[in-house]
């Protein structure tokens, strides 16, 4: 490495898992004697950690390139990588397409990156893709987070194949990691500050399976619950056929563990979902939603829908908004159908028009947007926990998350107060007054 110390800068794209791979290859590079700034267009050395799961997320990391490529010729950065699922995804394609890239790194190569930063400023064109098995599931991280939360990644891939995923070919098959070792970096994050733990993978409810022979999540979440400056667990991505008898009682039973479940169901109808090489149908999904608010109370419910998958007929439409008019998810996300190249849903018949699929979405969010304002109001009056991130200069008040939110997906609760000030990181309680645009606001209570 040259003696100057370069500094490297990196920008992460995408899902919470591919920010914990991002703090694992910061770590290596501080490790190795690099600096490490927080804009990468002030560095050196430039990375993105690329998302490619749909079309969207690909094009928010070319033009990220292209952005970084633009500071390269003006001589404002020394050399560009591009890191993560774009890159595992169209390896030689990435170089030729954009010839600004000085290195394209698979995953399985990010626990070689600091040697990656040395070759592209010695002026090497670096192309390096390992086993995808190569990616370490563990190690130092640097916390790119506020201090006072954490995601913990506890298994990596993907063995569900659903027909319009494109991760089990970007990532590979579902790889557990050890609960000892999970545990541990637990221990060590909330020694660090961290007050809420995320239990994140692309599959949280499959974990263990493959190294355990059968399912551990709950069992895993009962030992992070145990953790004694751990005050929130959170728990994202869980599938439907793999909720336990078991795992519900985990969520009735453990205090810290957040009555917030994360369940992406896709679709309501038998036919779609079959289409889709998932399980179920309206009538299974509602007997498992009745049982899971009857057995958990206060439970919060966030699910995400695809609109337009090929041959969505407009009644299998018509039923999923009938679906979702009936449960009333407390959280919800909609997309249009994104055909995939290489998946086998991209190679349907019926690919459906992608005017049909936007408005179908717009439908769903429109219907999402009532829902949760007359969840709001079931809130006036209350008292909720939040967990306080900072303050507003322009509102003139603090805001945070409650139990209620999940980082970047979920909204705020705005809160002022007129006694003591909270500091950042601090839970305290509030009580809601009104809500704007489906945030709840407040004020706190001493």
């Amino acid at each position: 490495m040259s003696e100057t110390k370069a500094t490297v800068g990196m920008v992460s794209l995408g899902c919470a898992k591919n920010r914990v791979d991002a703090e694992m290859m910061l770590y290596s590079l501080r490790q190795a004697g690099y600096k490490i700034v927080e804009e990468a267009a002030m560095a050196d050395v430039a990375i993105i950690n690329t998302c490619g799961f749909i079309e969207s997320a690909k094009q928010e990391s070319i033009d990220e390139i292209l952005e970084l490529a633009q500071l390269k010729k003006e001589g404002k950065i020394k050399a560009i990588i591009a890191t993560g699922c774009l890159a595992e995804r169209y390896r030689d394609q990435m170089m030729k397409e954009l010839y600004e890239i000085d290195a394209v790194v698979g995953i399985g190569a990010n626990s070689d990156i600091a040697n990656v930063v040395e070759k592209v400023l010695e002026k090497e064109k670096v192309e390096t893709f390992p086993d995808k098995r190569q990616l370490p599931l563990e190690g130092g991280r640097i916390q790119s987070t506020a201090y006072y939360y954490a995601y913990i990644k506890i298994a990596e891939g993907c063995d569900n194949r659903c027909t319009y995923c494109a991760i089990p070919m970007i990532r590979g098959r579902y790889r557990s990691r050890e609960m000892d070792n999970i545990v541990s970096e637990a221990e060590k994050l909330a020694e660090s500050g961290v007050k809420e733990l995320i239990v994140i993978a692309q599959d949280t409810t499959k974990y263990g399976v493959d190294i355990y022979g059968e399912y551990k999540l709950a069992e895993l979440l009962r030992r992070l619950c145990a953790i004694e400056k751990i005050e929130w667990v959170r728990v994202l991505y869980c599938y439907p056929e793999c909720i336990t008898d078991e795992l519900i009682e985990v969520f009735a039973q453990e205090e810290k563990l957040l009555k917030y479940i994360d369940m992406p169901l896709q679709h309501c109808d038998g036919g779609v979902l079959k289409r889709m090489c998932r399980k179920g149908n309206r009538e299974e999904l509602t007997a498992l939603i009745k049982k899971l608010r009857e057995r958990i109370p206060g439970l919060v419910l966030r699910t995400t829908f695809i609109t337009g998958f090929p041959g969505e007929t407009e009644a299998q439409f018509t039923e999923l908004s009938e679906f979702v008019g009936e449960i009333k998810f407390e959280r919800m996300g909609c997309f249009p159908y994104s055909q995939e190249e290489d998946t086998p849903a991209a190679r349907m018949p019926e690919q459906i028009d992608e005017e049909v699929k936007v408005r179908r979405a717009e439908i769903l969010m429109e219907q999402q947007q009532y829902i949760m304002e007359k969840y709001n109001e079931t809130l006036l009056g209350k008292e909720i926990e939040v967990l306080v991130e900072g303050f507003d200069r322009y509102a003139e008040c603090f805001f945070g998350r409650s139990k209620a939110d999940s980082p970047d997906v979920d909204g705020k609760v705005f809160f002022v107060c007129s006694e003591k000030k909270p500091h950042e990181g601090d839970i305290i309680k509030v009580r809601v007054t009104d809500f704007l645009d489906c945030d709840p606001i407040g004020e706190m209570i001493y």
